[in-house]
């Protein structure tokens, strides 16, 4: 599946997508301002983390995620703000499924390094930072951080490799360039949509458990 594309275009001539951008903005902007990309933003397949979405979380990301904010390493900063989400939607791939976001920012001679980068392939890579309420376990179907499971993501337990599954999802916080994210293929793609047509050693678990409430998931 090759998703990493060179280029990010602009969304000229896409008057579906002005609207929803405008949708966003305080005041009109036309197309000549801004610049968007197309993201994907993480799949139903299995990460670098041994974790996976179902599709139901994704249809939940695509609802939420519209009108957040991408930012830089997960750096919760204003000055960090680079871009914001105006559409989504889930759409097939090899083996499963993937949510793609549609971001725009401003032409202005401050973002124009980070259009550069973008459109060169050097911003790419991104991830997402959110709240699920499941974690389950692949082998045991308990919840990974319980008592009740024995298992961890990423060992192997006769001879099979424990994953867990990643649902309910309750938030998302925002988008993040970051350079090695834990999807494997997250990241800008080549082009927007054109439109609407377009659509289609072991750790202590009490600690874990304790630990897992505070902390935000990146993906």
């Amino acid at each position: 599946m090759d998703k990493f594309n060179k280029i990010a275009k602009t969304a000229a001539g896409a008057t579906a997508d002005m609207v929803k951008i405008n949708a966003q903005s305080l005041r009109e902007l036309t197309q000549e301002e801004i610049f968007s990309f197309k993201i994907a933003a993480c799949d139903t397949l299995q990460d670098r983390d041994f974790e996976h979405f179902t599709e139901a979380a994704l249809d939940q990301m695509a609802e939420l995620y519209i009108g957040k904010t991408v930012i830089f390493d997960h750096l919760w900063s204003a000055e960090k703000q680079t871009a914001r989400i105006y559409d989504s939607y889930v759409e097939e791939i090899e083996d499963g499924k993937q949510l793609i976001l549609l971001a725009y920012m401003l032409r202005t001679p401050e973002t124009k390094s980070t259009i550069d980068a973008i459109e060169g392939g050097i911003l790419r890579e991104v991830s997402v930072g959110l709240s699920c309420r499941k974690r389950t376990c692949d082998i045991c179907g308990e919840d990974v951080y319980s008592s009740d499971c024995v298992h961890f993501p990423g060992y192997e337990y006769d001879g099979v490799i424990c994953t867990a599954t990643l649902d309910d999802v309750v938030d998302v916080y925002e988008l993040s360039f970051v350079a090695v994210p834990s999807q494997r293929n997250a990241g800008v793609v080549k082009s927007v949509r054109k439109s609407d047509a377009d659509l289609p050693s072991e750790i202590d678990k009490a600690d874990l458990a304790a630990l897992e409430l505070e902390k935000i998931r990146y993906v």
